[in-house]
């Protein structure tokens, strides 16, 4: 069997900018891949199938992974594996990275040579973070829904952005719904701060100031126990804390690694699931 990594996501900053016409909001956030990862094993065969390490999760039209095979070829068919290490609800875009896989790995187990512009097109009709895993970036500025997207480069080296600091990611056992999200929070276009700009200044100062994803407000309000895994980071050591997506995961970055590495056992024997890495 073929097979293709499914990566997580954070994102530094997240702004809810306005709701759209047609029920989707206008957003700008940095997306930071990370190598936290589902794993997705692909085979040609007569008709289509999805086999899943997590017995909770559908294996049907409900998946996205089969969602992405169908519209990348509607004839064919595969034995598809996803052997599950993300976890859903966490606004870690676990579901958005399988989809793209699946475009990726079908693309060459069908061999069907479509293109990267094709296969973007496919993966912003399947949700609004799928392109983003589509492409092998490791961060990029995300703005309409999130599918419009522009690498972030470092402007001393042109080179792809990487996130310089050891990084936490906790999920509390809260589940949280992105339409229930997009619910609670209040869209806000006026005097938000260059994203990208600030990032990219690694001025963990700054981003403790500037640095918000607009998401998060609400949410600690509603769910307490995001809230006090955020405080749980901060009491870690965390330099700098937020909420990643639409919740639930909470994020820590680190100036020291062994701090990092600590603060990620500590929690994990609280019964939170944790990883820890740097990008």
């Amino acid at each position: 069997m073929s097979h293709r990594n499914a990566p997580a996501k954070i994102n530094l900053g997240l702004h809810v900018l306005r709701r759209r016409g047609d029920g989707y909001h206008d957003i700008e956030t940095v997306f930071i891949r990370i190598p936290w990862a589902d794993l997705l094993r692909a085979e040609a065969a007569d008709t289509l199938r999805l086999t899943c390490t997590d017995a909770s999760l559908p294996v049907d039209e409900r998946n996205l992974v089969i969602q992405a095979a169908r519209r990348l070829d509607v004839r064919r068919g595969a034995h598809l594996v996803l052997e599950k290490h993300l976890p859903a609800g966490a606004g870690l875009g676990g579901g958005s990275s399988d989809a793209a896989a699946t475009l990726l790995l079908l693309n060459e187990v069908w061999d069907l040579g479509r293109s990267n512009e094709e296969l973007h097109e496919i993966a912003a009709q399947l949700g609004s973070d799928v392109p983003f895993f589509v492409d092998d970036g490791t961060a990029a500025l995300g703005m309409g829904r999130g599918e419009r997207l522009e690498p972030l480069l470092d402007p001393d080296t042109d080179e792809p952005y990487v996130l310089p600091y050891p990084l936490v990611v906790v999920v509390p056992p809260v589940h949280v719904s992105t339409a229930e999200a997009y619910q609670l929070v209040e869209p806000d276009a006026d005097d938000r701060p260059d994203l990208a700009e600030l990032v990219l200044s690694n001025d963990l100062e700054r981003w403790r100031e500037e640095l918000i994803n607009d998401f998060q407000g609400p949410l600690l309000t509603r769910f307490p126990a995001v809230a006090e895994t955020k405080t749980a980071l901060e009491h870690a050591g965390a330099a700098y804390t937020s909420l990643s997506g639409s919740g639930s995961a909470v994020f820590g970055v680190f100036e020291d690694a062994a701090q990092a590495e600590a603060a990620a056992e500590a929690l994990r024997q609280t019964g939170h699931r944790t990883w820890h890495g740097t990008v």
